[in-house]
């Protein structure tokens, strides 16, 4: 297997950041997102981010990716498999363009595509490299959220298609077609290439669509306090997605038994402006408080604890805690916030997606990026993504506990100035 390891913003587990080497060693932070496809880096760019400020003020300059620069890179010509773009090409000896525009804000990223070597580690040999050779996006271009802290650094696409690493790593027998992600509670995460998990995680089949596959999978039942509802409904699990998305009816059958049962008072204020419809006041120096437990049931049977429900917020008036779900209009999405405390598996030769508890400890470093990104934007999910919803039938689990003591850990604060975006972006391909 081969594997780097990731922190994510400590605390707040906003986004997904993680460096890659090249020849020469140059390390870049981007945002890794299993809603996507493409890896783009910004790359003789004029109008980029060049760098971002850390919760303390800190300075992090970044590198922009330069085919000048590195003595191992080319341009991959228009007569490639995984040039998507032909028909723009006036020749097959073209340079092969890519152009991927989102939903959000009028947020794209353009350029042309070029092959580089990655430089990875394996469990075998740790001090041995292996260099795999990879197709990816010089992005000369980014528009609307990618400039405002939105994958500032690049983007590091996770999706099936045959251009994504998972698939280019795969295919050249490098790793076996699957790989993991871990979301500790305390803020680190990994990512795993060729992990294929073991034979006690939780599973449940992926829902393909020929034109676009993603990581959809279906949810049966939800629990909220100890009370089971019947509820079908399809939803993708999205690494770049900070929080969950779901629409109507699993929305509301979540949001307002989740409210039901919750001890503190409701947030009343309008003028805080804040994404979360279900959020409630904390008294001064609370240091723990209790709120009702969120379970789903996925398809086969496998039950997925959400570990992380919330996010606590810290406003003028005092803190906050919120159900960390946001209304959708269309897609359902779990985010990163729902997977936390989990190893994920995205297993694409058997077509399933598996889970087992990790605090992320258990498997040795290989490198660490202790950087606390400064913005809660989703980069990027894949285009026009089915989910669909059915009706709920609302029964009790008798004996079921109806709310669990949240630790202390729940009162890293999020600061409300870093909530400011929080719209998930959809490629249109």
């Amino acid at each position: 297997m081969i594997r780097r390891l990731l922190r994510f913003s400590t605390g707040t587990k906003l986004i997904d950041w993680m460096t890659w080497d090249w020849t020469p060693a140059v390390s870049f932070l981007v945002a890794l997102d299993t809603g996507s496809d493409l890896f783009w880096l910004p790359c003789d760019c004029s109008k980029c981010v060049r760098g971002l400020k850390t919760s303390d003020n800190q300075m992090i300059e970044f590198n922009i990716y330069s085919l000048n620069s590195s003595n191992t890179s080319s341009k991959v010509p228009c007569s490639s498999a995984l040039c998507e773009q032909q028909k723009q090409c006036s020749s097959p000896q073209s340079n092969c363009p890519y152009e991927v525009l989102y939903l959000s804000n009028g947020t794209s990223s353009t350029g042309v595509l070029v092959e580089d070597v990655l430089h990875l580690t394996t469990d075998e040999d740790k001090t041995k490299a292996v260099e795999a050779k990879i197709t990816f996006g010089c992005g000369q271009t980014q528009t609307g959220s990618f400039l405002n802290g939105a994958a500032p650094n690049g983007l590091f696409g996770l999706g099936m298609d045959n251009v994504s690493v998972p698939s280019i790593l795969a295919n050249e027998n490098l790793a076996s077609n699957s790989f993991s992600m871990c979301f500790g509670p305390d803020g680190v995460g990994r990512i795993t290439f060729g992990d294929r998990g073991s034979s006690d995680q939780g599973e449940t089949p992926f829902n393909l669509r020929q034109s676009h596959p993603t990581y959809n999978v279906s949810i049966t039942q939800v629990n909220v306090g100890g009370n089971t509802a019947d509820l079908d409904f399809n939803a993708i699990f999205d690494s770049g997605t900070s929080f969950t998305y779901l629409n109507d009816p699993a929305y509301t059958l979540i949001s307002e038994n989740f409210n039901n049962l919750a001890i503190e008072k409701r947030h009343t204020s309008n003028s805080s402006g804040l994404p979360f419809e279900y959020c409630y006041d904390l008294s001064a120096n609370q240091t723990n408080f209790k709120y009702p437990i969120v379970n789903l049931t996925m398809k086969g049977g496998d039950y997925f604890f959400v570990n992380d429900p919330i996010i606590v917020i810290s406003l003028q008036g005092g803190d906050v805690y919120c159900l960390g779900i946001v209304k959708s209009d269309n897609v359902n999405i779990i985010g990163q916030n729902f997977m936390t405390g989990y190893r994920i598996v995205f297993d694409r030769e058997r077509m399933v997606l598996g889970w087992k508890a990790s605090d992320c400890y258990d498997i040795e470093a290989s490198n660490t990026l202790p950087v606390n990104p400064p913005t809660a934007v989703p980069p990027a999910i894949a285009v026009n993504p089915e989910a669909t919803s059915g009706n709920a039938n609302n029964t009790n689990i008798s004996g079921a506990s109806p709310s669990i003591t949240s630790p202390s850990r729940h009162l890293k604060t999020l600061f409300y100035a870093l909530t400011f975006a929080l719209i998930p972006f959809f490629a249109l391909i």
